[in-house]
This record gives C-alpha cells, sequence and structure tokens, in this order.
C-alpha cells in the first residue's frame, strides 16, 4: 500500500471538510497524515478506501468502516470513484469503542444511520445526538473485519516487507528474501508472528488482498489482478479475497458498478 507522499488534491477536488460529512471522490484521492482531538469514522457507500497509522494500512471497502480514535495520526487514499461519509465522535462519547484504529462490519441499520447523519442538511441538535448514540451503539457491536496490515519495527523485518511492498506479486520463499535482506529464516519466522500477530503466508496475502482492492477498483479482471497480485491463477485469488473481504472479487466490482450509477 506504500507509494508516493500524500499530496494535497487539486483546488476543483472537494475536501471531505467542506462538504459537510459527505462527498464523492475521484479514484486516487489522498487525504494526507493528520489527526483529531475527536474521533472519526469513514464510510464508503461506494468505492474503497485505506487508512494508514503507524500501526500499519486498514482496507475499506463498500460496506465496511474505518474508524481512528482521538490523536491516532493518520491518512487516507481512496481507490475507485468513492461516495465518502464522515461522522466525527466527540472525545467524550469514545469510550464505548476500542482505543486503537479498526475497520468493522456495516450492519444495515448502522449503514442507514451513517447515511442519514450525513445526508440530511438541516436536522435538530437533539436528533443527530440520538441517531449518532444509535450508531455508536452499533459501531461497538460490529466485528471487527481482518483487512489489517500491520507494519513491523524491526529493521530485519522491515528490510523484508519493504520487498514485498515494493513488488507485492513477488513469489519468493521467506527464505529467499531472508537471504536478499541478510536475515536468518527462523529469526523472521518468529517476528511476522511475535511482532506482527500472523504468519509470513498471511501477512503477504493480506498485502496482496489490498492490492486487489486497487486493482479491481480500478477495472482490472479478476485474471489480470490475480498475476499482478503474485496469484498462480484467478481460482486462488477468488478464494482468498472471499475469505479475507467477505465476498468474490467479481461481487465486490459489480457492488462498485451499482452504486456509481
Amino acid at each position: 500500500m506504500r507509494g508516493p507522499r500524500p499530496t494535497s488534491p487539486p483546488s476543483s477536488t472537494p475536501r471531505i471538510a467542506s462538504v459537510r460529512g459527505r462527498g464523492w471522490l475521484p479514484h486516487g484521492y489522498r487525504v494526507g497524515a493528520h489527526s483529531h482531538v475527536h474521533g472519526q469514522l469513514v464510510y464508503a457507500a461506494a468505492g474503497a478506501l485505506a487508512t494508514t497509522t503507524e500501526h500499519g494500512t486498514w482496507v475499506a471497502p463498500a460496506h465496511r468502516v474505518t474508524w481512528t480514535p482521538p490523536g491516532f495520526e493518520h491518512s487516507h487514499r481512496f481507490y475507485g470513484r468513492t461516495d465518502v461519509r464522515l461522522v466525527t465522535i466527540p472525545a467524550g462519547l469514545c469510550g464505548a469503542l476500542v482505543a486503537y484504529p479498526c475497520v468493522s462490519a456495516v450492519s444495515p441499520l448502522l449503514r442507514e444511520a451513517l447515511l442519514v447523519l450525513t445526508d440530511r442538511r438541516e436536522m435538530p441538535p437533539d436528533a443527530y445526538d440520538r441517531l449518532r448514540a444509535v450508531a455508536i451503539d452499533e459501531l461497538a457491536e460490529a466485528p471487527e473485519q481482518s483487512l489489517h496490515l500491520p507494519e513491523p519495527r524491526d529493521d530485519r523485518l522491515r528490510a523484508v516487507t519493504d520487498l514485498l511492498h515494493a513488488d507485492p506479486g513477488r513469489t519468493a520463499t521467506l527464505v529467499e528474501l531472508g537471504r536478499t535482506a541478510g536475515a536468518g529464516t527462523r529469526t523472521l519466522s518468529r517476528l511476522f508472528h511475535t511482532e506482527l500477530g500472523m504468519s509470513f503466508h498471511r501477512w503477504r496475502t493480506i498485502l496482496r488482498i489490498h492490492h486487489a482492492l486497487i486493482h479491481l477498483a480500478d477495472g482490472r479482471s479478476v485474471t489480470e489482478t490475480a498475476m499482478e497480485c503474485g496469484w498462480s491463477n484467478p481460482s486462488s485469488l477468488i478464494e482468498a479475497f472471499t475469505e479475507i473481504v467477505g465476498q468474490t472479487p467479481g461481487s465486490f466490482q459489480a457492488d462498485l458498478r451499482d452504486d456509481a450509477k
């Protein structure tokens, strides 16, 4: 998910802060690193977004919502034409939610609450507060989604993950990557588990899923995406994508097309 340093969009491109919590953003739109004194929900009603903090990157396709607690420096990038919805959660209300950034599933009730909170230009403050309380209750109960890609602090492990960030489709084994990075395989395998909480294979799979989401949102075919992201065939991509994202690549693209109409 790494790339050029986030840049300010041209003045003709809508800024999230200027659209009262909603707006259509173009593919590739970036919001540079920043933080808030309050918590923030960012929901892609259509399209997909990536939120990056020092703890790693979270990807939220449509029907997922990102949660960033107060004080976490973060940046965003949007993939596909994205209908983005933003709801601020005052710091005093954040105690009901987890104290770290995450991506959660969006229930039908949470989706409707987020849409109403960001659609209506005029709403009595008491009504807004009640509806926001419903959204918080729903989010507190929502399961987290496994679309988080943690980033290492250990220099030996970072040397390996940097190689994979540069080429997610790289098919080298951990042994081969370790030789290139000058680190032992046994040490690297241990570090993946102790520092990142997952195996090397799982981390690389999630990295590839992140890039697959970008390619699919950009209109690439499932076959092209599989080849570019390192899967040997489309079936392998479909299996991994469905397990992690919760829908097939074809269904994900169909949702993007339907929401863009």
